[in-house]
C-alpha cells in the first residue's frame, strides 16, 4: 500500500490506526510526502530548519506504526498545485513501490470540517488520482520515467481517500487495537502537536463516532474513508 500525503503528520492525524493495522497484519506500506513542511508549526523554529525537523519527525511517526520506507518529493509547502510535475513525481513513486492499493487525500471540500481540506491536501488528492488513473499506467506517460529511470508502468486498482466528505465515506477499519499506535504516532510530531495537550482524549470521541456511524460495538474506535475501485 502506497500512502500519498501533502505534509508530514497528515497520514498519522486521518489514517495511523489504519496503517498501523495493515503492517500488523503482514502488508507493506511505504509514505510519500510531497511537502517537508517547512511551513508549519506553531513556535520560533527557524524556517530553514522546519523542513529537515518535520521530515525527521515523519520518520520517527512511520517508524512507531511499522512504516520503513518514508520518501519527500520537496514540492514547496503552502503551494501545491496538481500539474504535470507533481503528478510525474507520485507515478515515479507508484512505478518504484508498485502498490495494489493507494491511500491519499480526498480532492474534495469537507464542508463540515474544512480544516482538513487545507488547500495543499485537494492539489494532492487530485495529482494522485491522475498518477493511478491514467498517469503511472499509461507507458506513454511521463516517458522519461521508463527511458531514463526504467520504471515500467504500473496499475493500481483500488484507491483510499481521507478527509473526504461525509455522504463520500463507504468503508470505516476498526482501530481499537492500534489506537495505541496512532497516539504515539502524532506525539511524534513533536512542533505540530506538543500545544494539544492529551491527544488520546482529544482522538478518541473523534474514533468512537465513526465506529457508531459504522455501527461497530459499541466502545469500538474507526477510522473511516471513501473507498474508489479504479478498475
Amino acid at each position: 500500500m502506497l500512502v500519498v500525503t501533502a505534509h508530514p503528520d497528515d497520514v498519522d492525524f486521518a489514517a495511523a490506526g489504519t496503517v498501523a493495522a495493515w503492517v500488523k497484519s503482514g502488508i507493506q506500506v511505504a509514505y510519500c510526502i510531497c511537502t517537508s513542511g517547512d511551513a508549519g508549526g506553531y513556535d520560533d523554529t527557524p524556517r530553514a530548519e522546519m523542513g529537515p525537523l518535520r521530515e525527521a519527525e515523519q520518520r520517527a511517526a512511520a517508524a512507531e506504526v511499522g512504516v520503513e520506507d518514508v520518501r519527500f518529493l520537496g514540492h514547496p509547502d503552502g503551494r501545491l498545485l496538481p500539474d504535470l510535475e507533481l503528478r510525474r513525481d507520485i507515478s515515479r513513486e507508484i512505478r518504484r513501490f508498485r502498490p495494489d492499493r493507494v491511500l491519499t487525500q480526498s480532492p474534495e471540500i469537507w464542508w463540515r470540517r474544512v480544516g482538513a481540506s487545507h488547500p495543499d491536501h485537494r492539489a494532492t488528492g487530485e495529482a494522485a488520482l491522475a498518477a493511478v488513473y491514467p498517469d503511472a499506467r499509461n507507458p506513454f506517460a511521463h516517458p522519461e520515467l521508463l527511458a531514463d529511470e526504467g520504471l515500467d508502468a504500473w496499475t493500481v486498482h483500488e484507491m483510499w481517500l481521507m478527509g473526504a466528505p461525509d455522504e463520500r465515506l463507504n468503508h470505516a477499519v476498526d482501530i481499537t487495537d492500534t489506537f495505541d499506535r496512532k497516539v504515539a504516532a502524532l506525539q511524534a510530531h513533536i512542533s505540530q502537536t506538543a500545544h494539544m495537550g492529551d491527544l488520546e482524549a482529544r482522538l478518541r470521541p473523534w474514533h468512537l463516532h465513526w465506529a457508531r456511524t459504522f455501527d461497530l460495538p459499541e466502545g469500538r474506535l474507526a477510522e473511516a474513508f471513501q473507498v474508489v475501485s479504479v478498475g
